[in-house]
């Protein structure tokens, strides 16, 4: 029996997107009592399928690597992204890997996520007024505080208060913390020489059992798939707002946002169906929360004559300031064992660069949990067999350490995500086209950072066997800016509390409303928001 994907005949709020955001948005309205519908453009994934998608990532020829440089990973087959649906092009100077990372699905990212969540740092929202670059945000720290309480509440994070770098905070982590690895016990003795103190990673993944899932269990493939549950994934607020009466439609992609006669009101979302039906969502309010990149896609697609510019684009900024983080990072050997592999994430970071002047962009170190190419990999490409091959693996694994980094772009117009009409998707639409490249503060911050970590390396007397550096660098698939929010309709997408300036019942959630990216993870940031939009919404409808 075919399922049902026609439209909700009363729905006060339609949501565009499954992912954190709007899942968080999706599940805290139905929960107050109002008619939700969620549109998503791919599937809902069968949890009894995940043993089978981790088998599938580590037998030779899958998609395991042991190597962390450039911040991809193996979304693509895993979870069905590629071919026309997911097409894109990539115009800028630096090449873009749009699909590397990202997943349409029920759960979006999430599903195949690390799972780090941190708080942005109190300069991170007023990078103008500190240091003359970027913007401010409309709003800081003290407003979004409470909800970054409330964001931890809701993804159950580990974490605990030795971060000495980090800002206030109002009461403990949900969860204790997990300890340290064996290899963050090698770098301590390199970071303490250096003075660059080690404190614990929050992690939105059970360190004891929590919201009715497992504690973690240690499969070590937390990206791009956790088999057992532990992990935070947006399934769970999905679940939530269904059994608080929402409905969820899958593989329900969204083609435009179409409006009343005034231009300033959504009067419903028109979503395709896999049988090939066009059907209206209509709704009281609309949230589009698809991500940095189709959020600004659909919004291009709705251009009208009212808004011949694509939808809640009178400023001229919809697609543009695209921001993501750029990863740096060395690793190399030591005459030790390492045992990285029986950690499948980071439990050890330091914000010591984050807030200082050298470099001016922030920088989080990380100390990754690597232990070098895999040896299966490794065996299936030797040259030699028997004992030589042995001893091989025996010297080159679980010798390995690497610190890597997140660091700060700034905004800058000309990074952006336009469309590319030479080029259609599964449904004839013009497929979105990202201008991304890597500035020359950028590029001065990563070769700082690179001195850093070779310099934690040298003190270990390691041998450095990789860098990436500016040459080399790629992007952590965080992406940010592209609808910013501020208080002048002039200079910003979205108000303050996220709705869009040019449309009454719009609202955007996610990461595109960051008017500054920081070098934090963005998802706790994101539910942040997501509850505090929610709260709004709720009050307005």
């Amino acid at each position: 029996m075919a399922e049902d994907r026609s439209p909700e005949p009363a729905a006060d709020v339609c949501v565009v997107g499954a992912g954190p955001a709007g899942a968080i948005v999706a599940a805290r309205l139905a929960e107050a009592g109002h008619d939700v519908v969620v549109l998503d453009a791919g599937p809902r994934f069968d949890l009894d399928d995940r043993t089978a998608q981790l088998d599938a990532h580590l037998r030779p020829g899958g998609e395991a690597s042991g190597t962390p440089r450039g911040g991809g990973d193996a979304a693509g087959s895993l979870w069905g992204m590629g071919g026309p649906r997911d097409a894109y092009t990539s115009s800028g100077s630096k090449e873009y890997p749009l699909n590397a990372a990202r997943v349409k699905g029920i759960g979006g990212s999430t599903l195949h996520w690390q799972g780090m969540v941190m708080r942005l740092h109190e300069r991170d929202f007023e990078l103008q007024s500190r240091h003359g670059v970027g913007v401010d945000w409309p709003i800081d720290y003290a407003d979004l505080r409470p909800y970054y309480a409330e964001a931890e509440r809701e993804l159950g994070v580990a974490g605990a208060a030795d971060n000495p770098f980090a800002p206030p905070r109002e009461e403990p982590h949900p969860l204790p913390a997990f300890p340290p690895s064996h290899s963050d016990s090698i770098f301590a003795e390199a970071c303490e020489a250096l003075e660059l103190p080690m404190h614990s990673v929050p992690n939105a993944r059970n360190s004891e059992p929590y919201d009715d899932a497992s504690a973690c269990v240690g499969y070590g493939t937390c990206k791009p798939v956790c088999p057992s549950g532990a992990k935070y994934t947006a399934e769970r607020h999905v679940a939530r707002a269904e059994a608080a009466g929402a409905r969820v439609i899958d593989r329900a992609p969204v083609q435009l946002l179409d409006h009343d006669a005034s231009g300033e009101r959504i009067e419903a979302a028109v979503y395709a169906t896999p049988d090939g039906e066009e059907h209206r969502q209509a709704a009281r309010a609309v949230v589009l929360a698809c991500g940095g990149v189709e959020n600004v896609r659909l919004l291009l697609l709705s251009a009208s004559d009212a808004h011949p510019d694509g939808l809640a684009n009178s400023s001229g900024l919809v697609g543009r300031y695209f921001v993501d983080h750029c990863f740096a990072g060395v690793g190399g050997r030591v005459d030790r064992p390492t045992r990285q592999n029986h950690v499948g994430f980071n439990t050890s970071e330091c914000h010591a660069l984050y807030d200082g002047e050298d470099p001016l962009q922030g920088v989080k170190l990380e100390f990754l949990n690597y232990a070098g190419p895999s040896p299966v990999i490794e065996a299936l490409n030797a040259d030699d067999w028997g004992d030589s091959l042995l001893d091989t693996l025996r010297e080159s694994y679980g010798t390995h350490l690497a610190v890597g980094a997140l660091v700060e772009q700034f905004p800058r117009e000309e990074n952006r995500i336009t469309l590319d009409p030479s080029t259609t998707d599964d449904h004839g639409n013009p497929v979105p086209d990202v201008r991304w490249s890597v500035g020359p503060e950028t590029r001065q911050a990563i070769e700082r950072v690179n001195e850093v970590q070779r310099a934690i390396l040298a003190e270990l007397d390691a041998e450095v066997d990789w860098v990436v550096g500016p040459d080399e660098t790629g992007p952590a698939f965080h992406h940010m800016g592209t609808t910013r929010m501020g208080t002048d309709p002039a200079e910003s997408v979205v108000a303050p509390d996220c709705r869009a300036h040019d449309c009454d019942n719009l609202w955007i959630a996610g990461s595109s409303v960051f008017p500054t990216g920081g070098a934090m993870n963005p998802t706790l940031t994101i539910a942040a928001l997501s509850c505090r939009l929610a709260t709004r919404l709720d009050r307005w409808l």
